[in-house]
């Protein structure tokens, strides 16, 4: 009996995890494609045989997904695999329509085909939507399991957008190891605030390898996962963040639904900055799909390090990147600590961009006034350096988990927002962590 061809849908990360631990071993089957979408300057390449296995010995092919039905009949393929996340259900549907049309199935790998085993316990901190809080619930987990005198070793989901060869196995402990591995903006704001509370977080490509090598270091494994998708390991505790200024997207979400049903705690994070009708929309969904699941009330209150710079002024604000391009959001940190400390005015930056950042407004073009933090490459990081030093205002809100001064020379004085989850109430991580073994009371 013939194997059956593969196409696998992805964008950088869920895809290849798929692969490595589904179908790179498996001779029932032949992958004869990755297709690229959400991330930018990744068509075009190789999974790189060093990776793909002995079935592989040339590597596999990443194409555009605008391409995917031609490839669907040129690559003679069976079965397409979807396999990125933080994307509408009618989105999903839209795909698999188009996949069944064209001939073929369409296939969504279930967890236990796609979760690995530790042999230490594991804690996964997820969200059903991206920029709902994740970071600083992950940042509060590992504060409390340290307190408990644990040693802790986060990994994170993957962004593996340079040498996938070189990012097989990635450790970050110190600010040198970004430029060791030359990271962009985007990674840098998952890792660096891990490394500035003293803490070990690893990330790349092959989370197996990754995975063993961070077994030899904790004694607590902390899944700090990506966009709205499911854990890659099995997993002894699940907390899932939802976010209330966006309420009901934890319903009509893929992965994020997913995320919501598997959640032993639901996090219901920026209480203290959202409308009370949309914390209880949340509450409500929470108990409809999960109702076993303890739900937690936390606030993610902002400070800043220089109010003198945003009251009364006329402010540009920088928020994360993927939060207002594929995550919708439609306001960040940066805009609530511009609100709170009494800014003059939100400058808009549309009149003052250029390059690939005027691309990223004709393609998300429900961003608005704030400026996406995009640093997919060398190009788009001096783009936004290029954007914010062309922007007529008085002072720039950098809203970001990390300090973009550090790696871009702006021209005009700047405030750091600072954010940290605070949990309100009995219920809350260290009562649901003591509740589940993994500390004592």
């Amino acid at each position: 009996m013939s194997c059956k061809n593969i196409l696998i849908m992805g964008a950088a990360g869920r895809d290849f995890h798929n692969f490595n631990v589904y179908f790179r071993n498996n001779d029932e089957y032949n992958v004869v494609a990755f297709t690229a979408a959400q991330i930018p300057n990744i068509d075009g390449r190789i999974y790189p045989p060093e990776l793909a296995g002995k079935l592989y010995p040339e590597g596999i092919k990443i194409y555009d997904e605008k391409d995917l039905v031609d490839l669907i009949k040129d690559l003679k393929v069976d079965e397409v695999v979807f396999s990125y996340s933080d994307v509408q259900f009618n989105y999903v549907m839209t795909k698999a329509s188009i996949v069944n049309a064209a001939g073929v199935s369409f296939r969504l790998l279930g967890n236990d085909e796609t979760m690995i085993k530790s042999t230490k316990p594991v804690v996964s901190v997820i969200a059903v939507r991206t920029g709902s809080g994740k970071s600083q619930t992950s940042r509060r987990v590992v504060q409390i399991l340290r307190e408990a005198g644990k040693k802790v070793v986060s990994i994170r989901h993957p962004m593996p957008y340079g040498d996938l060869v070189k990012q097989k196995v990635q450790r970050y402990a110190t600010l040198e190891d970004l430029k060791k591995y030359e990271c962009t903006i985007e990674e840098m704001e998952e890792y660096e605030p891990h490394i500035a509370m003293g803490s070990v977080i690893y990330a790349g490509v092959d989370y197996e390898a990754i995975l063993r090598e961070a077994e030899k270091e904790a004694d607590v494994i902390i899944w700090d996962g990506g966009n709205n998708d499911i854990p890659f390991y099995k997993s002894d505790v699940v907390f899932t963040v939802v976010d209330p200024h966006r309420a009901g997207h934890e319903m009509y979400y893929y992965p994020g639904n997913t995320s919501l049903r598997i959640a032993d705690a639901a996090i219901i994070n920026k209480i203290d900055s959202a409308k009370e009708e949309n914390i209880k929309i949340v509450r409500d969904n929470i108990k409809a799909v999960n109702p076993k699941a303890k739900v937690i009330e936390a606030a993610s209150p902002v400070t800043v390090d220089h109010p003198e710079l945003i009251k009364g002024k006329r402010v540009l604000v920088v928020e994360d990147g993927p939060t207002l391009t594929h995550g919708e959001m439609e306001y960040g940190a940066g805009i609530i600590a511009a609100r709170n400390n009494g800014a003059a005015e939100i400058i808009d930056p549309r009149p003052y961009t250029v390059k690939t950042i005027t691309d990223t407004y004709k393609k998300y073009p429900k961003i608005g006034i704030l400026l996406p933090a995009m640093g997919y490459s060398n190009e788009q990081i001096k783009d936004l350096e290029t954007t914010i030093n062309n922007t007529n205002c008085d002072s720039v809100i950098i809203g970001t988990p990390i300090d973009l001064v550090r790696i871009l020379k702006i021209n005009k004085p700047s405030v750091r927002v600072v954010y940290e989850l605070m949990e309100i109430g009995a219920v809350n991580i260290k009562s649901i962590l003591q509740e589940k073994g993994i500390i004592r009371i």
